[in-house]
């Protein structure tokens, strides 16, 4: 392989592994909006989605971004529906939420499949702190939860 084209090679590699890490949460602002097919008010409306729900941005237009919801599903939603306020979305049956961000900690509440919870911060160590809407915080491990 010549330098050039190690160079491009290296080059493509880096710009795959940064895009695949951008990962750039919002979540839906007051009360429900419409996720369409389309950038347009005129394109097929697909889903109506409720308050706090986490959605990954894909792409950002102008009054429009593109996002992918916990199923993977794509589709488009007005720009002004969004929060950059970030919450998460129990996947699992249910998830224990703890006082400490390790698996052995006493258990704060319990939150089941499709709860919205407050993004907080990410401990780095396969945790995230939450809060729910009661006011309660602990930590919840990421593979009991989407969005964060």
């Amino acid at each position: 392989m010549s330098i050039r084209a190690a160079l491009i090679f290296s080059v493509a590699l880096l710009a795959a592994a940064g895009s695949a890490h951008a990962m750039d949460y919002v979540s839906v602002a007051d009360g429900t909006a419409t996720l369409y097919d389309a950038p347009s008010l005129k394109a097929k409306k697909i889903f109506v989605v409720s308050r706090y729900l986490p959605l990954e941005q894909v792409v950002n237009l102008d009054n429009w971004v593109k996002v992918r919801d916990s199923s993977g599903g794509l589709a488009w939603i007005e720009k002004r529906a969004l929060s950059s306020k970030r919450f998460v979305v129990v996947t699992a049956a249910l998830a224990a939420i703890r006082q400490a961000p390790e698996i052995g900690a006493a258990v704060v509440f319990q939150a089941r499949q499709q709860v919205a919870l407050e993004w907080l911060e990410n401990t780095g160590a396969g945790w995230i702190k939450v809060r729910h809407q009661d006011g309660a915080t602990g930590y919840v491990g990421t593979a009991d939860v989407w969005g964060g």
